[in-house]
């Protein structure tokens, strides 16, 4: 179908768990090629039922603000900007706004106001892209 699996996540929230299959690829992204990627694996889940118990099944695009996970997520999008969430504040904030400068085994370095700045993989929480609209 000419698409990049971006990531499948099992989550709850609140009370319902989702099985979510984020897609992406080159150009725009539109609702029909969601609803043909759902159609097609429906009936594969629905045979293989790898999932006890009852869930939503949603598929959509990894939007503007996806979330890196893997090397080639880092790779595609060196240069960008992205915002670092951290597990603990650094100097009094948890949120760093900046252009991607390189990714390695989980360590993140951004330029931030023209500065490099570190965040090793352990600090990390989330790193995502950063839209601005």
């Amino acid at each position: 179908m000419g698409l990049r699996l971006w990531d499948v996540v099992f989550e709850k929230e609140g009370p319902d768990w989702y099985l979510r299959v984020l897609i992406d690829k080159d150009g725009t992204m539109d609702t029909d090629t969601c609803a043909d990627v759902s159609h097609a694996l429906d009936p594969i889940l629905d045979e293989a039922d790898p999932i006890e118990g009852s869930y939503t099944f949603e598929v959509s695009s990894a939007g503007a603000d996806r979330v890196l996970k893997k090397p080639e997520h880092f790779a595609r999008f060196q240069g960008s900007e992205v915002e670092v969430r951290l597990y603990r504040a650094r100097d009094g904030r948890k949120d760093f706004v900046g252009l991607l400068q390189s990714w390695q085994d989980g360590d993140v370095v951004l330029e931030v106001g023209g500065q490099p700045m570190s965040f090793e993989k352990k600090e990390v929480a989330q790193v995502r892209l950063y839209p601005r609209f």
